[in-house]
């Protein structure tokens, strides 16, 4: 499901509990503190600034978070060789429904499959991304028709339609203060390969509810509680961006540097041969490390 999607099946959903509320077009732009103790957020709204208090502030604001500049927190960072230029192509008539990932040349690109078209995911090297853009239009639809392996990209009308996401593999030490929490990839900022991210941010939240909502209930949300929550949630954000990092080392980084495909590693090989084993990398992406349940009552 794309993440636009996504986001209105949840408000949709959430309307029907009466204590909900979802404020369009307000921003998060500062927290609000008594003593050391966060107790809101002040936000920017069409019709002005306002205050926002809270018993618990959950920060999910992304990788770039205001509200962790606000609590001075500072990510270790992991690195990434790449960046991702992000695009659509038409579906063609006899194109099949899925997710492809394309390489030629010692260039990879990731085609997920949005109904009527495909959102493109050309995977350059970190910092060479005004470098790709500066070759011209035409240039860069050769490339992408290439990779995609089609007769033309010229659907790409402008490199204006071309947006770029720096990428970033890092993650927070410590995700809490008192009254204030990080997850997803405010937490932890995750590499693109595998997708993953928004199913790692999903888990946080679900982890954050089942282990909160008793405290939250009682006013009374401790450090230990907020503590539990990362506690739950240090192991597959570790393990995942470890396996990530080294499939950004030993295949995606040799790749951009030579502009060889690299031979497939020896797991990907085994799955080919044996479509059996192709579940367990599906399932590691499909449902996580360790998949959380709701299980408040």
């Amino acid at each position: 499901m794309p993440q636009w999607d996504f986001l209105s099946f949840l408000a949709a959903q959430a309307k029907r509990f009466p204590s909900f509320r979802l404020m369009m077009g307000t921003e998060a732009t500062d927290l609000m503190r008594e003593g050391e103790r966060t107790v809101g957020v002040a936000a920017r709204t069409s019709c002005g600034p306002i205050e926002i208090r809270a018993d618990l502030v959950l920060a999910t604001d992304g990788r770039h978070s205001r509200l962790r500049d606000a609590a001075g927190l500072v990510v270790n960072d992991l690195g990434a060789p790449m960046d991702v230029l992000w695009f659509r192509l038409a579906r063609r008539p006899n194109e099949d429904h899925a997710v492809l990932g394309r390489f030629a040349d010692g260039q990879a690109m990731v085609m997920l499959d949005r109904g009527d078209c495909w959102q493109c995911a050309l995977i350059i090297r970190k910092g060479t991304a005004e470098a790709v853009k500066a070759e011209g239009l035409a240039a860069f639809g050769a490339r992408v028709a290439r990779i995609a392996k089609r007769s033309s990209a010229d659907e790409i009308a402008s490199l204006d339609d071309v947006k770029l996401l720096t990428v970033a593999v890092d993650r927070l030490p410590e995700w809490f203060r008192p009254g204030l929490l990080f997850i997803g990839d405010a937490a932890h900022a995750m590499s693109p390969v595998g997708g993953v991210g928004i199913n790692l941010a999903i888990q946080d939240a679900i982890a954050a509810a089942n282990i909160l909502a008793k405290p939250l209930r009682r006013k009374a949300v401790t450090l230990d509680d907020l503590r539990r929550v990362q506690k739950r949630r240090r192991f597959p954000t570790w393990a995942t961006q470890t396996l990530q990092v080294a499939i950004q080392n030993h295949v995606i980084d040799p790749m951009l540097a030579s502009g060889k495909t690299p031979k497939p590693p020896a797991p990907l090989r085994l799955a080919q041969r044996w479509p059996l084993l192709q579940r367990i990398p599906a399932r590691l992406i499909g449902m996580g490390v360790r998949p959380e349940h709701v299980r408040v009552p």
